[in-house]
């Protein structure tokens, strides 16, 4: 049995199973409380603390499942708060680098400020996709597909699934696709690459969701939202541009920008000495 368990494709249907169907069960509790609880009505106390406990459900599902599974601990997922505010500030600056070239280009406008209430349920929700998703993709799916296959190989498996996931959502189009899988599963991969560090991709993730829907008020893959800057989007430029219904996301500029700084994770995981070249390895060591 522990030969078997050794076999990464069988640790890569063990532990993906588990941490999947604990982000799914997490997500349905998460969702119905929603329906039923709204900040309004019950306020934010609670809801922060159910997302609170539904993350620390994701993240202990992952240590107990790499304990059983690979019988050692997960150092990737220690307690970093150094990463996770690095990957904050770098989420954070890559989309509002992306509304930078949006006014230079003329296709931004400025309206003011609108309400703050809906900022805190926009932060919560942020954050629990940010942990659930980069749990199942670069803490289970990149991390193992790379110990059997590499770094180059499991970079590119994960940003086809990673834009699969999203090609199901509202306004979502080929364009949308292929710019998910090439901005966020490429960015989101080489970051892990270079840090070994989930806090640091949950950071960037979380922040530059966030900063696209609290801040901004543009749609977060296809998910219509309501930001404290009244930034208003041009309807008559191309959806290349914009992102269309989609969100910024879908935006040929955000691709750019955001790949760019993935060159830049992936030369300094390459230097570190983090990059590691094609091979076939079907038994851990």
């Amino acid at each position: 049995m522990r030969r078997i368990l050794d076999c990464f494709p069988v640790r890569l249907l063990a532990e993906g199973f588990v941490t999947l169907a604990t982000v799914v069960a997490v997500m349905f509790i998460d969702s119905r409380y929603r329906s039923t609880h709204t900040t309004i009505d019950h306020g934010i106390t609670s809801q922060a603390l159910l997302t609170i406990a539904l993350c620390g459900l994701i993240v202990g599902a992952y240590l107990l499942v790499v304990r059983g599974v690979e019988r050692r601990s997960a150092p990737d997922v220690a307690l970093d708060p150094g990463a996770a505010l690095l990957g904050i500030i770098v989420g954070f600056g890559l989309c509002c680098a992306v509304y930078l070239v949006f006014a230079l280009v003329g296709v931004a406008t400025w309206g003011g400020f609108g309400t703050a209430t809906a900022l805190p349920a926009a932060l919560l929700m942020a954050l629990l996709a940010a942990v659930g998703e980069e749990v199942v993709f670069r803490g289970v799916l990149f991390r193992l597909l790379e110990g059997g296959l590499g770094t180059t190989a499991a970079l590119i498996l994960t940003a086809v699934l990673f834009g699969a996931l999203h090609a199901g959502n509202p306004g979502a189009s080929y364009l949308s696709t292929l710019a998910v899988g090439l901005e966020a599963g490429v960015l989101l991969a080489t970051a892990y690459a270079w840090s070994r560090s989930l806090w640091l991709v949950i950071g960037l993730h979380f922040a530059w969701n966030f900063t696209e829907g609290g801040l901004f008020g543009a749609a977060v893959s296809g998910t219509p939202t309501h930001g404290l800057l009244m930034v208003t989007l041009s309807r008559t430029a191309s959806d290349a541009v914009t992102g269309g219904a989609f969100g910024p996301e879908a935006s040929v500029i955000a691709v750019v920008i955001c790949l760019a700084a993935a060159t830049a994770f992936a030369c300094a995981a390459s230097r570190a000495g983090r990059w590691y070249s094609w091979r076939f390895r079907l038994f851990a060591d």
